[in-house]
């Protein structure tokens, strides 16, 4: 068996607190689509938290990294990923106790294991939900691209955001477009105002990866498409909870598109409203590495005790 050990590369306070709320939230949490804890270690300058290795690496090496032209993600394998993300964002919003917000949803994020099921990672940036709170106003983390109007303009917080994000990782991981890209003259342009014409037009064959070589089910990819537009909708208010994406996932998609569809309404207008005014790219404070487990850490804590 191998492992992955995730070390912090420099001590602050900001990277020691986000380590802090990392093994807090993997020590509470258990889902067959969440990254194991396997333990950790803190003492002196050392801050080290092990996993269970990924040997298929993350989805975004598989999308736009060194492993992007082996294709190895067909159209299966990535609706399979979709739904095992699904799966693990509807666990930590309505499962966990209390309910947890991850706010870093993205590619880089969902690990793949052996038989490329996917595994939602990194909980640095976690926020808990106590009971009867809807929401929470707090400093912004995440990464550009991703992050919902509401709380890249204003702080505001919810499960709500975390939907947005699964919004734009399922354009994504259809598309294998980059959720932000550059444009000639320094325009940035965000995957939201990409898809728009194409939806507009129902050209939705033009939506999909071309490595695909148009190897994928047209009505699958057309509810899933409709179905990523109602999860990134400008208001939190009409987007759906994860445990209806989910539902409408695994009942399947080709089956359900007069469900999944709606008004898109801001989402598709021309103009490109809706995307982040300002860039809010974290810096990683962490290196990984792929190590076996015949290397000793030692002053292991078990999984699930609080960091002092």
């Amino acid at each position: 068996m191998q492992i992955a050990v995730k070390r912090l590369k420099a001590m602050s306070a900001k990277a020691e607190m986000e380590f802090a709320v990392e093994v807090e939230i993997l020590g509470r949490v258990r889902h067959k689509n969440l990254l194991g804890l396997r333990g950790f270690y803190a003492g002196g300058d050392e801050r080290l938290i092990v996993y269970d290795y990924m040997p298929n690496h993350s989805l975004i090496t598989h999308l736009h990294g060194q492993l992007a032209a082996d294709c190895l993600l067909d159209w299966s394998r990535r609706m399979s990923i979709v739904i095992g993300s699904a799966e693990g964002l509807a666990y930590l919003h309505h499962e966990a106790t209390p309910h947890i917000i991850h706010r870093d949803i993205k590619a880089s994020n969902v690990l793949l294991d052996n038989d490329f099921k996917a595994k939602v990672a990194d909980f640095g940036f976690a926020k808990l939900i106590p009971d009867g709170v809807t929401h929470l106003t707090t400093r912004v983390k995440g990464t550009l691209g991703y992050l919902a109007p509401e709380y890249a303009m204003w702080g505001k917080v919810s499960e709500s955001c975390d939907v947005y994000s699964f919004g734009i990782l399922l354009l994504e991981i259809i598309s294998a477009k980059k959720p932000l890209e550059k444009l000639p003259g320094g325009v940035k342009r965000d995957i939201l105002q990409w898809v728009t014409p194409f939806i507009q037009k129902s050209a939705f064959d033009q939506i999909a990866d071309p490595r695909l070589k148009g190897k994928f089910n047209m009505n699958q990819l057309k509810a899933a498409v409709m179905l990523a537009m109602r999860c990134t909708d400008r208001n939190p208010e009409n987007r759906p909870n994860m445990l209806e994406v989910v539902q409408w996932l695994k009942g399947g998609l080709g089956k359900r598109t007069k469900e999944i569809k709606q008004t898109i309404g801001d989402t598709t207008k021309e103009d490109g409203e809706g995307g982040q005014a300002e860039e809010y790219e974290i810096d990683p404070d962490y290196e990984e590495s792929g190590m076996d487990n015949s290397i000793k850490i030692s002053t292991w804590r078990a999984a699930g005790s609080k960091f002092r």
